[in-house]
């Protein structure tokens, strides 16, 4: 590598370590906030030549199911799923995130974070959502005990929507928050 590219490469390889998860067009565009001003071209050959790389993702079996997905959505607002995601501070505690998504759009409506979260918590952050963006169709989740307690359960049918809860051990059949919650944890938590 040429001299003047070692503060640029630097810069690169911290990136690099502190975001493991992103590759080089992302790394890039972080470089070019700083003040190292490249072509992506050149990013890649920077960040190839320095043997810099994103981890592979360790492959997944994947599983065959027979069954139609359930309640596919075909527009916006139509299919909310949620899901909660746990973790550990620094000092042990544990903490719970409640993640929303919308199904069409695959965009995150909520995360709630608290060390602990239950059936209130849960139709708390509903009704925010409602009161922001409308009720949907339907809710999908699994079969955690938040979600099917009986006072989420009749208020969700009180508002007009209905629960599409999956089948239990099957969390393929919610994959869109599940996808997001994997994404959440490896770009966020892990960090």
């Amino acid at each position: 590598l040429r001299q003047k590219d070692a503060p640029a490469l630097a810069a690169m390889s911290i990136l690099s370590a502190q975001y493991p998860r992103y590759g080089y067009r992302r790394i890039h565009v972080f470089l070019e906030r700083q003040g190292h001003q490249m072509s992506v071209d050149r990013a890649w050959r920077m960040w190839r030549e320095a043997g810099l790389q994103v981890p592979r993702k360790r492959s997944r079996k994947r599983v065959a199911c027979s069954r139609p997905r359930p309640r596919a959505p075909t527009g916006v607002g139509q299919v909310w799923a949620y899901d909660f995601v746990f973790d550990a501070c620094a000092n042990g505690q544990q903490i719970k995130c409640l993640t929303v998504v919308d199904e069409f759009t695959r965009e995150c409506l909520a995360i709630k974070v608290a060390r602990k979260l239950n059936s209130m918590d849960v139709l708390e952050t509903l009704a925010d959502l409602f009161l922001l963006r409308g009720v949907p169709a339907h809710i999908r989740s699994d079969q955690g005990p938040e979600f099917i307690a009986e006072a989420v359960k009749g208020w969700i049918g009180a508002v007009g929507a209905q629960t599409a809860y999956i089948e239990r051990g099957s969390p393929w059949e919610n994959g869109y928050v599940e996808s997001f919650n994997g994404r959440l944890r490896d770009e966020l938590l892990n960090g």
